[in-house]
């Protein structure tokens, strides 16, 4: 199927505020022209008058909102398509980082297995892209890494990724360097760090080693930092600095940043700033602490805030869904996200940025030349969407249906 029209297609195409206060985001129907995958025409389906011999797929009115990305997992660690087992409680970081090392060698041999367990379940809510840390120590070796490439594989053409080398463990332990580098010659696409406080208890020189080994590979960054308080947000300023002398603006990502959460608003807005200096992006799964990065700030700034789930249903939690929009939807109920605008506004968190209106409300999404990758829903907006959480959803990745039906 090279080319065909996907008629009747409901796309956002403005807003407005009722004289009594209500949001409303208005809609019409569309007949779109995809041709090798990506959207070529766009036509009112009332005007439409197709005198081409092309094949036509009525999609009957369901709403299309962006694919979804997955910005932040760790396909190599769930239990899916396991027995059920529940977390097991542990005292203190150091139990539950030995028992996950524990677990993650007893189960490896199904690694591939599970990260395909978590990819479908993902894709089946809408996620067409994975950004997966994957564990690289002592323990494990590259085993993790190779079970979820072999995973990705089979996904080829429907599910984009991002692999990123994780020192789960600690990158100034052991061997971690030297497999990290392994790790990168072996289909790892980023470089990742944990904690340099809390974990490597080496600021400056866990940084330094992240920075060397992405400057060799030519690679991005990830940078899991948990730690609170004034040496979390010691270790981001001097990320910042770092990221400044080595020429990565645009490269990095702090993920969880919950130190943004507790430092003064005064010192947010400054850390705002410098973190849209060298585009700095947040990656968050919004649930994981009580003290979380002020969204609002960082986002009135321009800071790039994207949302994930994490690992679930592993040794750290046996809770989670799957579905982004539920991540939305907390989000938005933690931060009194309650009317059209603002719902609405929200879903650019789980799609890189794009929405189908902009502030002003005017339609800028999507646009001749997009590839044709969308979630099709029943709902009427994209704020009932997210309120709402229709189950069915059809999924549409470069023009084909690769979940659900029309």
């Amino acid at each position: 199927m090279q080319s065909y029209w996907l008629t009747n297609v409901r796309l956002e195409t403005g807003a407005y505020t009722d004289a009594e206060g209500y949001g409303h985001t208005q809609t019409d129907l569309f007949d779109l022209k995809i041709e090798n995958g990506k959207i070529t025409e766009q036509v009112n389906s009332a005007q439409a008058n197709h005198d081409d011999t092309l094949e036509k797929i009525d999609a009957n009115g369901k709403l299309a909102v962006p694919a979804f990305k997955e910005m932040h997992n760790h396909l190599d660690k769930t239990y899916l398509s396991l027995p059920w087992r529940s977390t097991k409680l542990t005292d203190n970081l150091k139990d539950k980082l030995h028992n996950e090392a524990m677990e993650l060698v007893e189960i490896s041999p199904t690694t591939k297995q599970r990260a395909s367990a978590m990819i479908d379940l993902l894709l089946s809510h809408g996620a067409t892209h994975i950004r997966t840390h994957v564990n690289i120590d002592d323990y494990i070796g590259l085993k993790n890494l190779e079970g979820v490439l072999a995973a990705l594989e089979e996904y080829k053409g429907i599910v984009t990724h991002e692999v990123i080398a994780f020192p789960q463990h600690g990158l100034l332990t052991g061997n971690v360097p030297k497999l990290m580098r392994e790790a990168m010659r072996n289909g790892a696409t980023m470089v990742g760090g944990l904690d340099p406080a809390g974990i490597d208890g080496a600021i400056e020189k866990s940084l330094d080693l992240v920075m060397d080994i992405a400057a060799e590979f030519d690679a991005d960054i990830d940078v899991h930092i948990h730690d609170h308080g004034h040496v979390g947000w010691y270790t981001i300023d001097k990320w910042i600095d770092m990221i400044e002398d080595a020429g990565w603006k645009g490269r990095c990502a702090v993920s969880h940043g919950f130190s943004l959460g507790g430092i003064p608003e005064a010192l947010q807005h400054e850390a705002a700033k410098r973190l849209k200096s060298q585009e700095v992006s947040i990656m968050s799964n919004t649930g994981l602490a009580r003290v979380l990065p002020p969204f609002d700030i960082l986002d009135s700034y321009g800071v790039p805030i994207h949302f994930g789930f994490d690992g679930f249903y592993d040794s750290w939690s046996s809770l989670g869904s799957g579905d982004l929009l539920e991540k939305v939807r907390n989000h938005c109920i933690m931060n009194r996200k309650i009317d059209e605008h603002s719902i609405r506004k929200s879903l650019k968190f789980i799609t890189k940025g794009i929405t189908p209106l902009n502030d002003e409300g005017k339609k800028v999404w999507p646009q001749n030349g997009d590839a044709a990758d969308f979630v099709f829903s029943d709902a009427s907006c994209s704020a009932e969407l997210i309120a709402r959480l229709p189950k069915e959803r059809t999924v549409m990745v470069a023009g084909k249906v690769v979940i659900g039906e029309l």
